[in-house]
C-alpha cells in the first residue's frame, strides 16, 4: 500500500469513527456532543475528499476502494450505536437505525459471499445518497443533543424533543434529524433491495461453503 494523501483520509477516518464513542467516556455533556459532532463532520468530509484527490490525481488504489466503504459503515453504525445508547430507547429512533443497520450486515454479507462476484454489486448513485443523508442525519441529531443539553440543562435523549408549539433550536434539530434518519432509512432500504436483486442470479446458481 502507498501513503498517498487520499488512503491516509481514508485511514484518519476509519480511525475517527471509534473516537465518536470514546469522546463520551472522556467528557462531559455536552462538551462530549460537541467533540463528537466535530469528529464526525470533519470524518464525512474526508469521504468526499478522498475519492475526489484519488480521481484527480490518479492515485486511485485496491487499499483505498477496499477500506473506504468499511470507513463509512464504521462511522455509521458507531455513531447510530451512541445515538440510540442516548435515546431512552426511542423507537422513531431506533426504527430506522435499525433498518439501517440490517441493511449494511446483510449487504456486506452478500458481498463476502459473492465473492470474486462481487464488483456486480458497484456502488450506485443512490447508495452514494443514501450515505450522504445517513451522515447529514446524524450530525443533525447529534447537533440536537448538544443544544438540548444547554437549552434544558438535563442529560439530552437522541431524538427527542417537544411538538411544534414553543419549538426550541434543539427541538427543531432533533424533529429534522429524525427525519431524515427516516429518509435515510428508505434510502437505504431500497439500496438494499437493489443490490440483493442484482445478486439473485449469483445466488440461484448452487450453494457455496
Amino acid at each position: 500500500m502507498t501513503w498517498t494523501l487520499p488512503n491516509t483520509l481514508t485511514v484518519l477516518r476509519l480511525l475517527a469513527a471509534p473516537g465518536v464513542a470514546v469522546m463520551f467516556l472522556y467528557f462531559h455533556r455536552p462538551w462530549a456532543d460537541w467533540l463528537a459532532l466535530a469528529l464526525f463532520v470533519g470524518a464525512a468530509i474526508t469521504d468526499y475528499f478522498d475519492g475526489y484527490l484519488a480521481r484527480l490525481w490518479k492515485q486511485e488504489s485496491k487499499f483505498g476502494a477496499m477500506l473506504d466503504p468499511i470507513a463509512d459503515k464504521a462511522m455509521v453504525v458507531i455513531a447510530i450505536m451512541v445515538l440510540t445508547g442516548y435515546s431512552g430507547m426511542n423507537p422513531w429512533l431506533i426504527l430506522p437505525a435499525t433498518v439501517i443497520l440490517f441493511r449494511e450486515v446483510f449487504v456486506s454479507g452478500l458481498r463476502e459471499y459473492l465473492g470474486a462476484e462481487k464488483g456486480k454489486l458497484k456502488v450506485t448513485k443512490l447508495a452514494k445518497w443514501k450515505t450522504t443523508a445517513q451522515m447529514v442525519a446524524i450530525a443533525t441529531l447529534f447537533l440536537g443533543t448538544g443544544l438540548d443539553f444547554l437549552e434544558k440543562g438535563r442529560a439530552p435523549r437522541a431524538g427527542e424533543g417537544d411538538l411544534p408549539t414553543g419549538l426550541s433550536l434543539a427541538d427543531m434539530a432533533n424533529h429534522v434529524g429524525l427525519g431524515l434518519i427516516w429518509i435515510a432509512a428508505i434510502l437505504t432500504a431500497i439500496t438494499g433491495w437493489d443490490y440483493f436483486r442484482k445478486a439473485l442470479p449469483f445466488l440461484r446458481d448452487g450453494s457455496r461453503d
